[in-house]
């Protein structure tokens, strides 16, 4: 290893706990995810929904290719503090612009994604000359150069055109990592290549959810300040308050607390990791979906209900259930009942729902999440030191 990668590279007995400049980086994510329901809820339709989805992968992959690459390096050291202010500008840039990537204002959107990604690869080309990682530096430049292109395009073109290319886009960014970056001359990468540190990335993770939960109590609180104070709008609060306390709630219920463990406990960690960063993403988007059906159930909790409001305000929870157990999955190797139970209850109470005020269908919703809280702390009694098992077996 050359003394410039050594300098920059975390050491085996260096502090693997998130450092300032990550939770600082994190900062832009709020007004992203905020910014994203805003624009679900002024596009409730399917290719709202579709759009939103596709704008949330491409924030997702900055922030998650941010969070490995400071994994690796060390985030103390000037020149990736450095790097990472600048990507935290481009993710600022993104989210300011996020209403509007559909629109006339694509190029800019996609311009800063693709300026990020590759920026970061190049970055760790230059810097980890003689380690390890700089083959991964290198299959991640040539894979974020192919779904520039789709990028690009996309926003060259307008409507149908521009969806599909930039769908074409997320699904290239988001099956390399699954298939680990083959690349011409240099296969697929190993586990090792990854270097991953199970302290840390669990931490981040659990950071980015924090943050999420953040996103759902400004939308909350800014949908009720902007309300009259009577007691339907009261009652919806403490509804979706409620809900959001059981969505943390069920979120740490131990594999948010062990997923750390279960990473280095793990005979291959990147086979707990990448389920980590797929099922985080999908209940950072049923806190998207809830938080839209939230600010509706607020606004209006005893109008006639339309079909697309039953749809966020049930299935943003039901989003999160099947994350959740993504990610259980990933910690031990098996899913407990109350999650796809949960996720029935949800399915059949949605016809009923159609018909009722959109107050009602939030307090079902909650009652579900809350149910699945009270099975966890009863199965925490029974078993109260459970030790992760992640699939594959221990290493």
């Amino acid at each position: 290893m050359t003394s410039r990668a050594a300098e920059l590279v975390r050491g085996p007995w260096d502090p693997r706990r998130a450092a300032f400049l990550e939770l600082f980086f994190d900062l832009v994510f709020v007004l992203a995810l905020t910014q994203l329901s805003r624009g679900l809820i002024q596009h409730l339709s399917w290719s709202g929904a579709f759009q939103t989805l596709v704008l949330l992968m491409a924030f997702w992959w900055v922030w998650a290719h941010t969070a490995g690459f400071t994994d690796i390096l060390d985030p103390q050291r000037p020149p990736i503090q450095l790097l990472v202010t600048a990507i935290m500008l481009g993710g600022l840039v993104m989210a300011a612009v996020a209403p509007e990537a559909f629109g006339r204002r694509g190029l800019v959107f996609a311009g800063a994604y693709v300026a990020i990604q590759l920026g970061r690869s190049v970055f760790a080309l230059l810097v980890l000359r003689g380690h390890e990682a700089r083959r991964l530096g290198a299959r991640e430049l040539v894979w974020f150069g192919v779904s520039a292109l789709p990028w690009i395009a996309g926003a060259l073109t307008q409507g149908s055109a521009r969806a599909a290319l930039w769908t074409l886009a997320v699904v290239v960014d988001s099956t390399a990592l699954a298939l680990r970056y083959p690349t011409p001359g240099l296969g697929r990468a190993s586990p090792s290549e990854f270097a991953i540190s199970g302290v840390h990335l669990a931490e981040r993770y659990r950071q980015f959810f924090i943050i999420a939960l953040g996103e759902l109590i400004l939308v909350t609180g800014l949908a009720f300040s902007g309300s009259g104070l009577g007691a339907d709008r009261s009652t919806a609060l403490v509804v979706s308050f409620a809900t959001t306390v059981m969505l943390w709630r069920i979120y740490i219920y131990r594999a948010g607390e062990l997923v750390g463990t279960a990473i280095g406990a793990a005979r291959d960690p990147l086979r707990v990791g990448l389920p980590m960063i797929y099922s985080h993403v999908v209940m950072v988007a049923g806190i998207v979906v809830t938080a839209v059906g939230q600010e509706l159930v607020i606004a209006h909790p005893l109008a006639h209900s339309r079909s697309a409001w039953t749809a966020v305000i049930l299935g943003g929870p039901a989003l999160f259930l099947t994350g959740r157990a993504i990610f259980e999955y990933a910690t031990f190797a098996r899913v407990s009942r109350d999650r796809p139970i949960g996720l029935l209850l949800l399915a059949a109470a949605a016809p009923v729902m159609l018909h009722l005020p959109p107050l009602l269908a939030a307090t079902a919703a909650t009652a579900v999440l809350a149910g699945i809280a009270i099975a966890d702390a009863s199965r925490a009694r029974r078993h109260p030191s459970e030790p992760p098992s992640p699939p594959g077996g221990p290493a």
